[in-house]
């Protein structure tokens, strides 16, 4: 059930990516993975000055969304390297809002916890291959997955996912989540008809998703 402290913060959350630059600030840092981006960047990647995207950046560490650090970025130091820029990245907090409360993420841990006892693994694994076939008929790959809400990057390699949708229970039950993620990934690609081009595989890394797409040879 959703406390009223947790409501108040979830609200604030959502109230701060109201702004539409905020969001795209917000999108800004989350596109970059688990690495930190400075003002800089954001601004670039905007359009916009410096100092907006700083006051922007600045209100979603206000609402919790992103967190803060310092480093250098041309890796001099001592005197006369210069102040340490302010880098951002995306929070590990979780932010939600059910109005009236609703317990779905109770739920949720109960039912994994259920499957794990009984040993129904492969039952919820090709439930979740089906479930991806069933959403993505003829679908273009990367707008698929940044509709699931994975956050997909593509590079040399492949496809990186900068997002876990299910973090919190891959983080209680990694084996069972993380098998019902590939899964499920695996028939969102068997359903778009792109399972020639791409193969989902485990590849678990900090501060993204325990799935990897890779280019098949010749596809």
């Amino acid at each position: 059930m959703t406390a009223p402290d947790d409501l108040d913060s979830g609200l604030a959350a959502v109230a701060a990516l109201a702004d539409g630059v905020r969001r795209a600030a917000y999108r800004a840092v989350l596109a970059a993975g688990a690495g930190p981006v400075g003002r800089d960047e954001v601004a670039a990647a905007l359009g916009v000055g410096r100092t907006l995207a700083a006051f922007h950046l600045d209100k979603l560490v206000d609402a919790g969304l992103l967190e803060v650090s310092y480093a250098r970025r041309s890796g001099r130091t001592g005197p006369g390297a210069g102040r340490p820029a302010k880098l951002y990245r995306a929070s590990a907090a979780e932010h939600a809002v059910s109005v009236p409360p609703r317990a779905y993420r109770t739920a949720a841990e109960l039912l994994a916890e259920s499957v794990e006892r009984s040993g129904a693994d492969a039952a919820l694994f090709e439930v979740a291959r089906e479930h991806g076939r069933r959403t993505s008929p003829g679908a273009d790959v990367p707008d698929l997955l940044a509709a699931h809400g994975y956050a997909p990057a593509e590079t040399p390699a492949g496809i990186e996912l900068r997002n876990c949708p299910f973090h919190r229970l891959a983080e209680q039950f990694p084996p069972l989540i993380c098998g019902m993620n590939l899964a499920m990934i695996t028939g969102l690609l068997d359903g778009a008809g792109a399972s020639a081009r791409w193969r989902a595989r485990m590849d678990a890394a900090p501060g993204r998703c325990c799935v990897v797409l890779s280019k098949n040879n010749g596809g």
